[in-house]
């Protein structure tokens, strides 16, 4: 593959991928009508089931968008009674985000809600094709990641 092919089979990669995010986006209401839950939300619930209490800026960096952003959703989980602020001992002006006791039992629904609507989805691929996209989208987001924060990229190349 020369370098123009290359460089074709990545924009296509990339569009695929932001199609795909959207397509996920514009979902995600429908999968949990109910609770009428948000992208944003979900992400930050996710986020904090998965990987426990953070602060404002950590989830805000992870995601590439403003600290007033994130905090504007959390405000919103808090209000809901989903998530709350509680001291933390490595920085004593930001708080730690975690979930509340309703906040776990709404992750643990959400998750179980997604899994069946992913279980629903006959997609014709296997474990090792699933695993290997997987890998190539770590791999390509590692790459943007490293332009992102090396601050390599030009903005206007020649």
């Amino acid at each position: 593959m020369n370098n123009d092919q290359k460089e074709l089979a990545i924009e296509a990669l990339v569009d695929e991928v932001v199609a795909l995010y959207h397509l996920l986006r514009a979902i995600v209401p429908g999968v949990h009508p109910d609770i009428g839950l948000t992208a944003a939300k979900r992400g930050i619930l996710r986020s904090l089931d998965r990987l426990g209490p953070q602060t404002v800026p950590q989830m805000a960096r992870v995601r590439l968008v403003s600290r007033q952003y994130i905090q504007t959703i959390v405000n919103q989980l808090s209000e809901e009674g989903f998530v709350e602020l509680v001291p933390n001992p490595a920085h004593k002006r930001s708080g730690l985000v975690q979930l509340t006791p309703q906040g776990k039992e709404l992750a643990y629904a959400m998750a179980q809600k997604e899994r069946i609507f992913l279980s629903r989805l006959q997609a014709d691929l296997g474990e090792e094709e699933l695993r290997f996209a997987t890998s190539v989208l770590q791999k390509l987001r590692d790459c943007f990641g490293r332009i992102h924060w090396n601050g390599a990229f030009e903005k206007n190349p020649k």
